[in-house]
């Protein structure tokens, strides 16, 4: 069996992606300091306690794991947070990345799957958006998914480390079985907000924005299933161990749903009205977020499935489990 190391499996996607290797036939080993991941979550195979800005637990999980390839969760992902703690963000994000690579090419390993973001356009130049457009990140938080790609770039260059850079856009929803899903601490997605409003977990939902240059003025975002997000990991690991070329693909369904479309999801879901409040825009948000994941259909045979009424089907069965009230 491919033995696989996921860095940040304990995460959301993370958790998701270790399931769908093990359907796959794969073995993943998890690393994973537990800042923002929950154990609870490492249920399809052994957890190696550790810190991404520790080269020394990422070389001793490498020596002790021997993976034919790496899975690369591992990161903070807030963006308002990046701002105000940039420190931070660097130290784990890129620095956390630099010590992956390194003990990635003192074990030998060299293959890797890499979590990035559409962050890592800023304000885009055109929609739906397309892998050639230029990096032009407008918060730290994907100025360090930039700073990433370049690393890996010249790892590839250098040391023929061979990384396929997944670009996500909304990654949303929860595994159907609904044994894992998502669950952030503090949460900043969403429908997981708007879930928490319908469960009386928060007073209301805010709108930032109904001004935008869109159909009913709400800012609009291409929102991905997680389990097809889940997918894709194990097509582009297929790619590398088959002998693929390094390559950055967009990952969403190609189609966006404004925050408004996706309070009405929620509510013809699970019948019950969500209490909105509007306010002003947020600094820095574009109106529209849309892929363009035709590259990644070409060259992995890959596409979501998922429209937005599973999305908070799957959502909603695992929110209900996990958070409500008796």
């Amino acid at each position: 069996m491919t033995r696989v190391l996921v860095t940040g499996g304990a995460g959301y996607v993370g958790s998701h992606c270790c399931k769908a290797l093990t359907e796959a036939g794969f073995e993943p080993v998890v690393f994973d300091n537990l800042a923002m991941g929950h154990e609870v979550a490492v249920r399809y195979g052994p957890l190696i306690k550790g810190d991404m800005r520790d080269p020394e637990a990422l070389r001793a999980a490498i020596q002790e794991t021997r993976p034919e390839a790496v899975l690369h969760f591992g990161a903070l992902t807030l963006v308002g947070e990046s701002g105000v703690h940039p420190e931070r963000y660097y130290a784990v994000n890129v620095g956390g990345t630099l010590n992956l690579l390194e003990a990635m090419r003192l074990g030998g390993v060299s293959r890797l799957v890499f979590s990035s973001t559409c962050a890592v356009y800023g304000e885009p130049e055109r929609v739906p958006i397309t892998e050639d457009l230029p990096f032009r990140p407008i918060n730290p938080y994907g100025a360090t998914k930039v700073a990433c790609e370049w690393l890996m770039q010249d790892f590839d260059r250098a040391h023929a480390l061979r990384s396929v850079r997944l670009r996500y856009f909304n990654a949303a929803g929860a595994d159907p079985s609904a044994e894992i899903g998502e669950w952030h601490e503090p949460e900043t997605h969403l429908i997981p907000l708007v879930l928490d409003a319908v469960l009386g977990r928060r007073p209301m939902i805010s709108v930032f924005g109904s001004d935008y240059p869109t159909a009913d003025g709400t800012a609009v975002r291409d929102y991905i299933h997680v389990c097809d997000l889940a997918a894709a990991h194990v097509a582009a690991l297929r790619h590398l161990l088959e002998g693929g070329e390094s390559a950055a693909f967009n990952l969403g369904t190609g189609h966006g749903a404004s925050v408004s479309e996706v309070i009405a999801a929620v509510e013809a879901v699970t019948g019950r009205h969500v209490p909105v409040e509007h306010a002003p825009r947020r600094a820095g948000d574009p109106p529209v977020l849309v892929a363009d994941p035709s590259r990644a259909e070409a060259s992995l045979g890959w596409r979501a499935t998922a429209d937005l009424a599973a999305i908070v089907e799957d959502a909603w069965r695992y929110h209900r489990k996990q958070f409500a009230r008796d």
